[in-house]
């Protein structure tokens, strides 16, 4: 399906340690040290609960961030506004051409950038997602 693991680079394990990427085949994987002892984790199920998770987060705000985005393109009439919150509310579907076309690295550098980190056990699940442009209701980071 992937090429390539999305998030690499981005990806910490708990201890907060830069967990590797490979390639085993033709799938990649994320390698997180468990006390010496590699565990190989399929990039294809981290990734994807990543991208569930910024799915939930846009669920319900289709029409606002269609509007900022028409905006930010200068291209503020209805039929762009309309297309954009078409392919947000059909996200699923650019979830998978995401997943085959991968993100270029100048783009997981600008995220690296802007603090997003994701942070895994060593099971593959994803714990917590940083996004500092997100804000947070509780207060605490």
């Amino acid at each position: 399906m992937t090429k390539q693991a999305l998030f690499a680079g981005l990806v910490i394990d708990e201890n907060d340690r830069a967990v590797e990427t490979t390639t085993v085949g033709d799938e990649p994987f994320y390698v997180v040290d468990d006390a010496g002892f590699r565990r190989h984790i399929l990039a294809a199920d981290v990734d994807r609960q990543v991208l569930t998770h910024m799915q939930e987060m846009m669920k319900g705000s289709e029409g606002f961030i269609s509007e900022t985005a028409a905006q930010m393109l200068g291209q503020e009439d209805i039929f762009t506004k309309a297309m954009i919150e078409n392919q947000l509310k059909n996200m699923d579907q650019q979830f998978d051409a995401l997943m085959r076309q991968g993100i270029p690295e100048e783009g997981r550098a600008y995220l690296g950038m802007l603090g997003f980190k994701v942070i895994i056990n060593v099971h593959g699940e994803v714990v917590k997602i940083e996004q500092p442009a997100a804000t947070d209701e509780g207060g605490d980071e």
